[in-house]
């Protein structure tokens, strides 16, 4: 049987067949390829199932029985399909309708006890980094800076990328289904429809990053992306790159599918019926934002979701480190980019970050904490001072708020809880169950911010000043008690001073006590 990406810690060879699940809010979708090396693809199978999930959710808040029994069976049918393609691993997603939903738990839990599938709930930041997974591959993107729009059904993924990663990332609530199913009325004149729809999406805004640097071109991804460029006479060509829609024709054809009902958007211009009604909130979330970004043109490469998911599995699976440093490459940026929104020391952010890690590997046995956790660690110490831009008093309470409230790149909701806490406890008081936000965590998630927030309170003291004199530290853990030995530039009498202010937490944690000596001292 497929194996789901979670399932491997070995590195597969090619070639390889994999497959991804798409369950989004206007359909369900999935795709199998043969990869005869990590950018070679061969498309062996393809289904959709046009099952809208997002039709009660965005009104209602909840994923309906009926909506739930169309997709299980769905989800049954791609799962044997997988099989029978001779899939070997697979990774399936949910977006906006499952991940704002209530009950969405309760429908994971389900296709995974029901149809045996693992379905991962993804942010709107990791459907971002999987829409430039797809975008890299299809457009040479080596020399710019671009902005990508991805439209899905329950949201909208505003991107800022070049060929290393993406510099910025937003999403946005104003998905296709959402707007329909927010502004429209039964029988409604399509012109008011229009007039409504445009209204709504003048609230869209770029960051002033997009207005500075002056992206080379803009990007549209999604399926109503591919049909609106098919509408407009520019079809997409297998295999012979994007195509460009001009804005103008873009505007044609808002102008003419404002004037259409949906039966006559079906009839006569050959629309998919799930498609036929969402074509046109759109089109205009695509015509705002290349409007503001002073784009002529549209570039709309023919991929999205499903194709970043391919592509990034596979590299997951047969190199692994390779994959891994991309990874922790696009991390760091996507929180560069959240630190620099909150104008925080970067310096100090890096050096924590650093010495952070440096911890956190050399004390693996001490703790037992895994990759996730390291990630988790990772994020707290870029981000653990992004408080200070409200108020430097309480900043670790702040800090807390801000991290919350933001989406982090391959990160669950819960993990960016986790983030936040570690964060919190970085200074002031121990962890406890004093704390709200500390009481509420389930006991194995209390001993990992426990653990980590400890390691982060010695990184940080080791940089008290902002001034980056560390240079290493090397940790040895014995009996009874833990070595700590620190190089760096003079005599380093303040980090020594600092770490013994804050070394209570993980003398605690560890039962530990901390010796800390020079480099050089025994």
């Amino acid at each position: 049987m497929p194996a789901p990406l979670a399932g491997f810690e070995r590195e597969l060879a090619f070639p390889l067949r994999a497959a991804c699940i798409d369950v989004g809010s206007n359909a369900l979708r999935f795709a199998a390829a043969e990869f005869a090396a990590p950018d070679q693809l061969r498309v062996i199978g393809q289904e959709r199932a046009p099952v809208r999930l997002g039709h009660d959710v965005f009104l209602t808040g909840r994923l309906t029985a009926g909506g739930m029994d169309a997709a299980a069976a769905a989800l049954a049918s791609f799962w044997a399909r997988m099989s029978e393609l001779d899939v070997a691993v697979y990774r399936a997603v949910a977006t906006s309708a499952v991940r704002e939903s209530s009950n969405g738990d309760d429908f994971v839990a389900r296709v995974r006890d029901q149809v045996g599938l693992d379905l991962e709930v993804i942010s709107g930041s990791e459907e971002a980094r999987l829409v430039h997974a797809a975008v890299r591959r299809a457009v040479p993107l080596a020399g710019g800076e671009w902005t990508v729009v991805d439209v899905g059904g329950g949201s909208v993924e505003v991107l800022l990328v070049d060929d290393s990663g993406i510099l910025w990332s937003e999403s946005h609530t104003m998905g296709s289904v959402r707007l329909l199913e927010e502004l429209s009325e039964t029988g409604e004149e399509p012109g008011r429809f229009r007039r409504l729809l445009e209204e709504y999406t003048a609230t869209l805004r770029l960051p002033l990053a997009a207005h500075a640097r002056h992206p080379q071109g803009f990007i549209a991804t999604g399926g109503n992306a591919e049909a609106l460029a098919e509408l407009g006479g520019v079809p997409l060509v297998a295999g012979g790159g994007p195509s460009s829609l001009p804005v103008e024709t873009l505007r044609s054809i808002i102008e003419r599918l404002s004037h259409l009902s949906y039966r006559q958007r079906v009839d006569e211009l050959g629309l998919r019926e799930d498609r036929a009604d969402v074509i046109l909130p759109a089109a205009l979330v695509y015509e705002r934002l290349a409007g503001l970004s002073g784009a002529t043109g549209i570039i709309v490469p023919g991929v999205g979701i499903k194709e970043g998911v391919l592509y990034d599995l596979v590299e997951a699976v047969t190199t692994q480190q390779a994959h891994a440093d991309r990874r922790d490459q696009e991390l760091n940026a996507a929180l560069l980019s959240v630190g620099r929104r909150y104008m925080f020391d970067e310096g100090h952010a890096r050096q924590v970050a650093r010495l952070s890690l440096s911890l956190f590997d050399q004390l693996r046995e001490l703790h037992g904490l895994d990759e996730s956790d390291r990630r988790i660690l990772q994020a707290a110490a870029w981000l653990h001072d992004i408080g200070a831009y409200i108020s430097y008093k309480r900043h670790h309470k702040h800090s807390m708020y801000l991290i919350t409230q933001s989406e982090l790149p391959g990160f669950s909701a819960a993990q960016v809880g986790l983030v936040a806490t570690v964060a919190r406890y970085h200074r002031k008081s121990d962890p406890g169950p004093q704390h709200q936000e500390f009481a509420v965590l389930k006991p194995a998630e209390q001993r990992r911010v426990l653990a980590l927030a400890a390691i982060l309170r010695l990184a940080d003291a080791l940089d008290r000043e902002h001034s980056a004199r560390v240079r290493s530290v090397t940790v040895e853990a014995q009996r009874g008690k833990a070595l700590l030995r620190i190089e760096g530039k003079g005599d380093l009498l303040l980090e020594k001073w600092s770490l013994k202010r804050k070394s209570g937490l993980f003398e605690r944690v560890f039962e530990r006590e901390l010796r800390v000596r020079n480099g050089g001292e025994r």
